[in-house]
This record gives C-alpha cells, structure tokens and sequence, in this order.
C-alpha cells in the first residue's frame, strides 16, 4: 500500500454542510485516480463500479444506445461488448469483476421472469463482491452501508406490513438477522452502535431533512473509522465518499426525495418477486 503525502495534502477541504465544493468527482477522477498505484486504483474503483452498474441496467433495458448519465471504470463500448459476450456464452476477461458476469447470467437466464427488481438483484451481487474487499476500512464502509439501507427497507416494510426478509439484500450477519428476526430491534441490540439512530431516522416523516441526517450519520463514520489513516488510500477514499455527499446535495430537492419515496413504496406494495439471496 502507497502512502500519498503529497496528492492528500493538496486534496481541497470538505465540510459537512459546507456548501458547494469548486472540485468535482470528474475532477477526481482526470487530477487524483491517474496518480494511485494499480492495486490502489482497484480500491477506488468499488466507488466508480456503483455508476457502472447504473450504466449497465440502462444498457440492459433501453437498448445499446441509451443515453449515460456518468462514467465509470467503463465505457459504453467496454459495457456492450462486457454484455454481448456474457449473453454469447463467451469466456469471462480476468479484469472484469466477477459479480458483473453472475449479474449478467442469472440476468439472462431469468430475463423473462417477471416482477423481478433487477437494480435489488445487481445491487446484491454488488454489495457482497464490495464486502469482500481485501482493504479492511473499504470493505467496513460497504458493509455499513449495506446494513442501513437493510435496516431502512426492513422498517419501511414493517410500516406497510409486508414480507421484510422478501425486501433484504446480501448475506451479511446482520442480513439474516433482519430476514428472520421477528423483534423490534431484530436482535441487532448490542451489535450495531448505529442501530439506534438508523430507527429513529426512520421515523422522521420529513424526508429531505431525514436524507440529510442520514448523510451525516455516513459522513460521521467516515470520520470515526479513518483516524488513524493520515496519507493511504483510505484516506483517498473518505474524501472521495464525502465529495459524492456533497455533489448529491448540490442536486437534491424535497420533489426528488418524495418522488424516490414513492418509487420505493410502491416498489415493496407491488406484486414484484425480490431475487437477490446469493
């Protein structure tokens, strides 16, 4: 692992709240990305494959040609010919990661199934290939991540009386506790320090402002859990996070929250099959 006193010393300072940052991701990406070490670049790339798989369910549901919001480690060329040879049958290329190719097959072998959730089913793959992470920090991050969103959709589901376990992504400890737990708590009490919180969040019917909350409580760990990195990679990767943070918030406003809200309700009320136990 590279230690990067210089690149991170001159990293522009972040503020939660701080309003908009003259520095963006692209910006990141062209200045920052070129100068990590190849094993390093690999790391970061578990931030850049999330607008991957944006991309990919585009690509898969609107045909080839469909317009790309963002770019990740791919290109729309390397997407197609990723999922071209993936429906041909063809040899898997060492330096694609592997989830994408058990996406992209069970995608194919079940295409005409309906009522499944493809982005729950991507995002399951996704979330168990980022836990995996051999950088302990990055692959913590994943799964505090993952154990949120679980504990959000288990708490939205109860609201509305449905089937929680149907609603759970990924295999964690915490996944399965949350699928076959029938407590308030879902016997998670003494094993998550942010259990709590994630609750109480979750009772705040002011969604923008519980969003908001919620970025803290990431913005938060981010913070408490990279003390000790001064000049690595993680340190690279915190302030990337923090710096999608802020963009998300440059672009977020109380209609786009509601509407996702809706989207997400009516996701969990429709007779929609949740395929995403691996």
């Amino acid at each position: 692992m590279s230690d990067y006193y210089c690149l991170v010393a001159g990293l522009p300072e972040v503020a939660f709240d701080g309003g908009k940052l003259n520095f963006s991701i692209e910006n990141f990406k062209e200045e920052v990305y070129p100068r990590l070490s190849s094993d390093d670049a690999e790391k970061i790339d578990l931030f850049f494959l999330a607008w991957d798989n944006e991309n990919l369910l585009k690509l898969l549901q609107n045909g080839t040609e469909t317009k790309l919001e963002r770019l990740g480690c791919y290109t729309r060329e390397e997407l197609n010919e990723i999922i071209f040879t993936c429906k041909e049958g063809d040899s898997r290329r060492n330096n694609i990661p592997s989830y994408i190719y058990d996406f992209l097959e069970y995608y194919f072998e079940n295409e005409a199934r309906e009522g499944i959730i493809w982005s729950d089913v991507l995002a399951a793959h996704y979330f168990s290939y980022a836990t995996l992470s051999s950088n302990k920090f990055i692959a913590d991050w994943f799964n505090f991540n993952l154990n949120v969103n679980n504990l959000l959709v288990a708490l939205l589901a109860r609201k509305y009386k449905l089937n929680v376990a149907e609603c759970i992504i990924g295999n964690n400890d915490v996944a399965e506790s949350i699928r076959t737990s029938g407590a308030r708590d879902f016997g998670l009490a003494g094993t998550l320090d942010y259990l709590d919180t994630v609750i109480r969040l979750s009772e705040n019917d002011k969604l923008k402002e519980r969003e908001h909350q919620l970025d803290e409580l990431r913005w938060n760990w981010l913070d408490d859990n990279s003390v000790f990195n001064y000049f690595t990679v993680e340190r690279i990767f915190v302030f990337l996070q923090k710096l999608d943070i802020i963009a998300r918030w440059t672009k977020l406003d109380e209609e786009q929250g509601m509407q996702r809200y809706k989207e997400m309700i009516e996701d969990l009320k429709g007779d929609k099959l949740q395929i995403a136990k691996l």
